[in-house]
């Protein structure tokens, strides 16, 4: 299967408490998105597509090297990520789309991906369980009633699709007034089914200095 994955990295850190764009945030001396692109071609996407702020195009391309194509992206994830689906030529078979703020993903997950892919899915997320009891909170911040966690799950990425159906899908979105918090919510949203497979604590989302400091210990330990 031939595969494209393509980076959303054109989101700001400063909830992450920098002015650089938080894709060029460092992990253990290497930026965010060079972890994340790694992770995909380590998993068998033959080919990787950043979505940048045109502004840092520069920095991404010094970052990443010549290996890697840079799209400008867009100001919303949507917009990034359709700018860069234009770079899937149709003999793509599989695009996935990764978060450069998911760094320490295994590449087993994507392996995961690729492999329901091959097996005749048309849209896959890698998700998780969700442990804490999970509860709804009305407006003044009480609770008004505890939700069934059985059938949850949290989705992680990177989140693969048949080149058509993702296509598509965008082609169906473009212009409307819904708010997709994925991909696979546009593609969901197409009627074309979602199916799961695994993901992995360690695909932790970056998204505050927490969470960076997280990802330091783990990169650190043993």
């Amino acid at each position: 299967m031939h595969a494209v994955g393509i980076v959303a990295a054109a989101g700001s850190g400063l909830r992450l408490g920098h002015e650089r764009p938080k894709a060029l945030v460092e992990l253990a001396g290497r930026p965010l998105v060079a972890w994340a692109v790694q992770t995909l071609l380590e998993g068998g996407v033959q080919r990787v597509v950043v979505a940048v702020p045109a502004a840092d195009r520069a920095a991404f391309a010094a970052a990443l090297g010549p290996d890697v194509e840079l799209v400008e992206g867009g100001d919303t994830r949507t917009a990034s990520v359709r700018a860069a689906l234009a770079l899937a030529r149709e003999d793509v078979d599989a695009v996935l789309v990764h978060d450069a703020a998911r760094p320490l993903t295994p590449p087993d997950v994507v392996a995961r991906v690729l492999a329901a892919l091959a097996a005749g899915a048309p849209a896959v997320v890698p998700v998780l369980p969700v442990v804490d009891t999970t509860v709804s909170v009305a407006a003044d911040g009480s609770v008004t009633t505890e939700v069934a966690r059985a059938a949850l799950r949290r989705v992680q990425t990177p989140q693969g699709f048949h080149r058509q159906a993702l296509v598509a899908a965008y082609a169906a979105a473009h212009g409307s007034a819904a708010e997709f918090t994925d991909d696979a919510s546009v593609v969901r949203a197409s009627g074309v089914p979602v199916t799961t497979v695994d993901g992995d604590e360690r695909a932790a989302k970056i998204t505050v200095p927490h969470d960076l400091r997280l990802a330091e210990l783990q990169v650190a330990a043993p």
